[in-house]
């Protein structure tokens, strides 16, 4: 069997070019087209991100219906992530991640965010100040129930799950990694 590629054949008469040059014409239109639709990618991402992200239920003067440390947690994670939706990542994070950052931090008993800090980092300054950034823009959140704060406070941390794009899931309220 011979294994060499034939050269393409050549049109003999006018029809046959005529022919050939309209369907590379109808290709080359097809491809114009795409390139020149509207690049809706980053806002089809952030519409997604805000139907994603649930409301989480408060009580009339703002307190978490939350009854475990970890429920109010998922409170907070929705808050971070509903207030910075254009910088969450929708779905699910890439295999191995860019960055990790925990932050430690403590949230009084009317929601403010009293302090907060490092735990975990490796050394992404991007990453740190971009979760440290979105903690501080969330708050104030919702007030914690008093039957978890301890001396008037509630101690807490999170896990900022960043890809290679710069954005990132809460541990709390994130999909599953993708395996590869």
């Amino acid at each position: 069997m011979n294994t060499r590629t034939r050269p393409a054949r050549l049109p003999t008469s006018p029809r046959q070019l005529v022919r050939r040059l309209a369907i590379s014409g109808v290709g080359v239109a097809a491809m114009l087209a795409a390139c020149s639709a509207p690049e809706s990618t980053q806002e089809t991402r952030d519409e997604l991100a805000r139907t994603l992200i649930e409301q989480k239920k408060t009580t009339e003067d703002g307190t978490s219906t939350a009854t475990t440390v970890d429920g109010y947690k998922v409170d907070l994670a929705k808050r971070i992530s509903q207030v910075n939706f254009t910088s969450v990542y929708v779905e699910r994070p890439q295999a191995l991640l860019r960055s990790v950052i925990v932050i430690k931090y403590i949230v009084d008993g009317d929601g403010n965010l009293v302090k907060s800090e490092i735990l975990r980092s490796n050394r992404d300054k991007h990453a740190e100040s971009s979760a440290l950034g979105s903690l501080k823009t969330a708050a104030p959140f919702p007030k914690p129930p008093p039957a978890l704060l301890k001396q008037g406070r509630i101690e807490l941390s999170e896990s900022w799950l960043f890809n290679n794009d710069g954005r990132f899931q809460l541990r709390s309220v994130a999909l599953a990694q993708m395996d590869r």
